[in-house]
């Protein structure tokens, strides 16, 4: 689609179809228009129409949504120098147009697919994260959040985008409705975009797990990532070739104590794999502490333990059975271990 923009003094074809489309006035007087043209173009029933603060729509016409993320990314850019910002080049990979700028909450996750989440032109409201320090008012449809540690983005049709784990938090503290948040956590994880600890981090930092809504959506969320990374572990030993271990184990010293349940055993190697699936909302250095004494404990009885991650899983899952398959086969090597009591978990 094109419009009849007036043109300024110096061009501006080298700019993408939305940058041609949305500029801010700084960016404007770079290229030579005046304050009083500018007024001029923006009065109403002109060619130009102030989109939000600063922010100029080089058209009459009601803005689509990319000119509004575009927009709203304008609007909340840090101006670092006059003129227009360009597209990074081969020698400045990190340059960006939109400095300590990026799109979060329901307008991101729309940009990540997510089916969830409702289209853009039905978004009454882009949010766009920005430091805590930055002087930037919520205006027209721009909400801003701020954060103290501003993550880096990733790059979604060319626009900076909060990671999933971050625009979920942001999506989810201004929902109410407990199925909306319950398919939008569900979605993260069983459409591989995030981790489970990663979400339900970003929603303690939040403090949104005092809402019993979400909370109610962390534990499927929770309960979905690891039915997921179990199905993945019996995809990699039966993809694999490994021997069929014993599942989802208990394992106690004959006449002794509990030492604790693991994902899988071959009790014939003394070789043990154990999920990371941490309870994300308890201390982690605890739990991590607890995880690390069971290993420890089990390997001064001579079992060996493998620890695996969903993630480790879903990204390199060929490597994680060379490792399994690695420690079997090294078992031939050690001294016999204790033995065990093998029970159903």
């Amino acid at each position: 689609m094109t419009h009849n923009t007036p043109l300024s003094p110096r061009p501006l074809a080298h700019l993408s179809d939305a940058h041609r489309r949305v500029l801010t006035t700084a960016q404007l007087r770079a290229h030579g228009v005046s304050t009083a043209d500018m007024n001029e173009q923006c009065r109403p029933g002109g060619a130009w129409q102030l989109l939000l603060p600063n922010v100029v729509l080089l058209h009459p016409g009601p803005p689509t949504s990319d000119e509004r993320l575009h927009g709203a990314l304008l609007y909340a850019a840090r101006e670092s120098a006059p003129g227009v910002p360009a597209q990074p080049g081969a020698d400045e990979p990190h340059r960006t147009p939109y400095p300590e700028a990026m799109i979060t909450g329901l307008a991101a996750l729309t940009l990540y697919g997510f089916a969830a989440a409702p289209p853009l032109p039905s978004l009454d409201r882009v949010d766009v994260l920005v430091p805590r320090l930055r002087r930037l008012r919520t205006t027209g449809y721009v909400r801003v959040l701020r954060t103290p540690d501003l993550p880096a983005p990733r790059t979604v049709t060319g626009l900076p985008v909060a990671p999933v784990p971050r625009a979920l938090a942001d999506a989810v503290a201004e929902l109410t409705d407990a199925r909306a948040v319950r398919r939008l956590l569900t979605e993260a994880v069983r459409g591989g975009h995030c981790e489970p600890v990663a979400v339900v981090r970003e929603l303690t930092d939040a403090k949104l797990l005092n809402r019993p809504h979400v909370v109610d959506a962390v534990d499927s969320l929770v309960a979905e990532g690891r039915a997921l990374a179990e199905n993945r572990l019996y995809r990699m030993v039966r993809e694999h070739g490994l021997p069929d271990p014993v599942w989802n184990v208990d394992l106690r010293l004959a006449g002794g104590p509990h030492l604790g349940g693991v994902d899988a055993y071959w009790p014939d190697h003394a070789v043990a794999v154990e999920l990371d699936t941490r309870a994300p909302r308890q201390d982690e250095d605890a739990l991590w502490s607890e995880y690390a004494r069971k290993r420890e404990h089990l390997e001064r009885l001579g079992i060996t333990v493998v620890h695996l991650t969903p993630r480790s899983l879903r990204e390199s899952m060929d490597q994680q059975a060379t490792v399994v398959r690695t420690a079997l086969m090294a078992s031939a090597d050690r001294d016999p271990a204790a033995h065990v009591v093998v029970l159903p978990r």
